[in-house]
């Protein structure tokens, strides 16, 4: 593909992409009246807190479980240790 055709696809793609954004930004006022209307409210998405809580839990245990494996080979090479030394 040549660089013009390239460039007018960037371009395209870019425009598609403000037009969304600017379709979305006129329909919220609508969204937020017709919900008022009916009396429904917005889903509430996972906020970034609630994701970064989840990570760290995650990785809490993780940690745990890699430090049980590293308590448990200790173990293991003491054990062999002291048999060798007997």
């Amino acid at each position: 593909m040549n660089k013009h055709f390239e460039d007018s696809t960037y371009y395209m793609k870019r425009a598609g992409e403000t037009a969304r954004a600017g379709v979305a930004e006129e329909l919220e006022t609508i969204e937020a009246r017709i919900r008022e209307m009916t009396g429904r409210e917005k889903e509430v998405e996972q906020g970034r807190l609630d994701e970064l809580k989840a990570e760290l839990k995650e990785l809490q245990e993780r940690a745990e479980g890699d430090a049980r494996e590293a308590i448990a080979e200790a173990r293991e090479r003491l054990e062999a240790y002291r048999a060798q030394e007997a």
